[in-house]
């Protein structure tokens, strides 16, 4: 069922309308100005704070209101629905971090962040192959969230198809402990604890909190805890230091994988196939400090040196076959990863003017390492020696004491190394009063090195070869746009430039069947060229209005291509594009009501064909898409290929959503410290695969409601809430695991359900 039934064209007709506002009315809307601050201050679209109102792209903020009140506060996805062009969906899986997308970037991501900068308190939080995870994003001392789209996310470099960045707020002025506990469905349970303080030159905030909960499905039960906190030194008028430190431990979360389209039908809280039987599970921790030193040299110039350094180890145990992983090729069914990283970056800023016109230009430089010690182990152990388990053995098979879900022999062990060293040059100038000229470049060198430690002619019936290999990619991507101020409260913009992503390690590690060992070098980083026009402007004396328009054409497209002996392969593909719209309308009335609405059309789609694997059937495990089919498996060979097939121009590109739409209505009334919302989400239909009759996860419509109270007390400041999501209890896919060859591709949002919120403050 389709949920929306608006087209393209509608959505320009929309704008055009918005585009032919008359003069009158303008004139009205002029009058408003004042009001013009609920359009917050950004600093991720130029790297210098300003107005988002007055920047020529598409920029939104979630501030702490939104993302803290009635919210639990684990995860982005509970406040990005506001933002138009964004989707973070809720996976309900403990053992996955959450996939972002924007404007379609990021879609393919089978775990964790793809195509999508992440940056915290101006710290990447991306790797420089272009990987990232939000899960140490702390939403306890957040004070906003920026979500920046389009063109001038390239400033960013690679994997910048869209930036979210999340800004720790500042130490109170009095000494404040702080101190939540929330309840809710499934076991689930949330204790925070903070203290914010500020002195003679100095301000601090820390923040200590813990999640867990038995999930809404078999095998998910979660923990997670963290700590973190900033402390900011002003070192004399001129110089301010800022340190920010942050921890994670999350100590075997539970992994219950996707479902196919019968397990969704005939039980949609049971764990996927092999979950419980291999004990599917994740074990990660990080540890991150960075330091920022701001000097202003002079009132015009500013330099800003930043440096940051974390560990992070991660031990993932998978569902495979004990049969699959007899090819030698399988690189095993736990996987640890031990990384080390850091960087550096370095700025000036200079502000002056040409005659009567302001400018402002920055530039700088910065320097990103990564390094993975990575290894794969058998998912189970036996008391045969590497290579002798015989064929067609199985979980508790009891002459070879096989156990699964445990960690085995060692099957990879390699050496991963990524960085890059970019330089950037950014600025803005006013050319009159009515219209402002910003544009930047970026060249970015990144480069890759797998030295392979895991070579072997093994007992197996194949050879594991060297795998090992390096090289480097490197781009220049240019940004332009312009705003006009057709008056105080209407700007009119637009914006081209060009972005590109590199594969990650994951994406680059392997070559397709039979072109021998080594990184798959055939592989090419995607390059964008994107557009955007848009118009920003106060309607009346209270909403807020950003409308905007949008083109990407993408040569190079990253996607599977096919999957033998436990190794993923990926393909670029010729040309792809997305266009669409972008709405959002924020109402602030009398008598503490507000309104929100946010909505967005995408067309994201293959503009050329190319080649995939089929998905597998009959027991297959392998696809080789040069290769002929085998329907079903033959007997006693469980890696029968389901080979390849051709995908044709104008598919769409799986796990987009044609439209989204949120909507929220809210009250407060001040004299009780009442608040009140009732939101409404809805998604279009996404596709699962590349061809349609693979599947599709439904459109859907979900409400919730929260309400809450807050009483002061002399020095005590206390609040209560309540949230119940899926007020109607539908039954809804929350997010889809894209091109799962195993058909496995549906993770279930849970039914209604509720949170208990209690909180409390006490200033001394």
């Amino acid at each position: 069922m389709q949920v929306f039934r608006l087209n393209k064209i509608n959505c320009v007709l929309v704008l055009a309308g918005l585009l032919s506002i008359p003069g009158s009315a303008l004139a009205e809307v002029a009058e408003a100005a004042n009001v013009i601050n609920i359009a917050p201050i950004v600093v991720t679209g130029t790297r210098v704070e300003q107005n988002s109102f007055d920047l020529p792209m598409s920029i939104d903020v979630t501030d702490a209101e939104q993302i803290q009140e009635g919210q639990l506060k684990v995860n982005l996805s509970e406040s990005s629905a506001r933002v138009p062009g964004v989707v973070i969906n809720n996976r309900n899986n403990p053992a996955q971090d959450l996939a972002i997308q924007i404007r379609g970037f990021g879609a393919r991501s089978a775990f964790g962040v793809r195509g999508v900068r992440l940056y915290a308190d101006g710290i990447p939080m991306t790797m420089p192959d272009g990987q990232g995870q939000t899960g140490t994003f702390n939403l306890d001392t957040a004070s906003r969230v920026e979500y920046l789209r389009g063109p001038f996310s390239a400033l960013y470099g690679n994997s910048s198809g869209g930036v979210v960045q999340i800004f720790t707020k500042d130490g109170e002025k009095e000494p404040t402990l702080s101190g939540g506990m929330t309840f809710g469905s499934y076991n689930t349970q949330r204790y925070s604890l903070g203290f914010s303080d500020s002195g003679d030159g100095f301000d601090y905030v820390v923040n200590a909190n813990s999640y867990s909960s038995d999930g809404y499905r078999d095998q998910s039960d979660t923990r997670r805890d963290t700590l973190h906190g900033k402390i900011n030194f002003k070192i004399n008028d001129d110089t301010k230091l800022t340190i920010v430190a942050t921890a994670l431990d999350q100590p075997d979360n539970e992994d219950p994988q996707g479902l196919d389209a019968k397990q969704l039908k005939a039980d949609r809280k049971q764990a996927g196939t092999g979950s419980e039987l291999f004990d599917t599970r994740v074990s990660r921790s990080h540890q991150q400090a960075g330091a920022t030193l701001e000097h202003q040299f002079t009132p015009d110039d500013t330099v800003r040196l930043m440096a940051y350094y974390g560990l992070r180890e991660n031990e993932q145990y998978q569902s495979v076959t004990v049969g699959a992983q007899r090819n030698d090729l399988q690189g095993g069914g736990v996987a640890v990863i031990d990384r080390e990283f850091g960087g550096a970056d370095v700025r000036w800023t200079h502000k002056g003017n040409i005659g009567e016109n302001a400018y402002s230009v920055t530039a700088g430089m910065n320097y990103d390492r990564m390094e993975d010690d990575r290894k794969g182990y058998e998912n189970f152990t036996s008391n045969r020696a590497l290579g002798a388990l015989p064929s067609g053995v199985d979980c508790s098979n009891v002459a070879n004491a096989v156990v699964c879900g445990v960690k085995g022999n060692l099957r990879r062990d390699e050496i991963n190394t990524a960085k890059n060293f970019d330089q950037y040059l950014q600025g803005e100038v006013e050319l009159s009063k009515k219209l402002t000229l910003s544009g930047g470049l970026r060249h970015s060198k990144v480069s890759f090195n797998n030295d392979d430690k895991y070579i072997k002619d093994t007992a197996y019936r194949e050879v594991n070869p060297d795998d090992g290999g390096s090289i480097i990619f490197s781009e220049t991507t240019p940004v332009i746009g312009a705003i006009f101020k057709l008056t105080d409260a209407v700007n009119f913009y637009a914006n081209a430039g060009e972005s590109f992503e590199t594969p990650t390690f994951v994406e680059m590690a392997y070559k397709p069947t039979g072109a021998g060992a080594g990184l798959n070098f055939d592989l090419k980083p995607a390059k964008s060229r994107q557009y955007e026009a848009g118009v920003k402007a106060m309607l009346g004396s209270n909403t807020l209005l950003n409308a905007a328009l949008f083109k990407i054409d993408t040569d190079d497209e990253i996607v599977l291509q096919q999957q033998s002996g436990g190794r993923s392969v990926f393909q670029n593909v010729k040309s792809s594009e997305r266009k669409g719209f972008e709405l959002s309308l924020d109402s602030k009335f009398d008598n503490g009501l507000g309104a929100y609405l946010a909505y967005t059309y995408l067309d994201a789609e293959f503009s050329s064909d190319f080649r995939a694997c089929r998905p597998f059937s009959g027991g297959q495990t392998a696809c080789n898409i040069n290769a002929t089919p085998s329907f079903p498996a033959p007997p006693g060979n469980p890696t029968g290929n389901s080979g390849g097939e051709l995908i044709k121009s104008g598919s769409d590109i799986p796990g987009t959503f044609k439209q989204t739409l949120y909507v929220e209505v809210s009250w407060k009334y001040e004299p009780m410290g009442f608040s009140t919302a009732l939101e409404a989400r809805a998604n279009s239909k996404t596709y699962v695969a590349f061809k349609p009759q693979y599947g599709k996860a439904d459109g859907y419509a979900v409400a919730a409601w929260r309400g809450g109270f807050t009483q002061k007390v002399n020095n005590w400041k206390f609040n209560e809430f309540v949230r119940i999501e899926n007020l109607f209890d539908k039954n809804f896919v929350g997010s889809v695991r894209i091109s799962d060859l195993n058909g496995r591709y549906y993770e279930p949002a849970p039914g209604r359900n509720w949170l208990l919120g209690l909180n409390a403050s006490y200033k001394f």
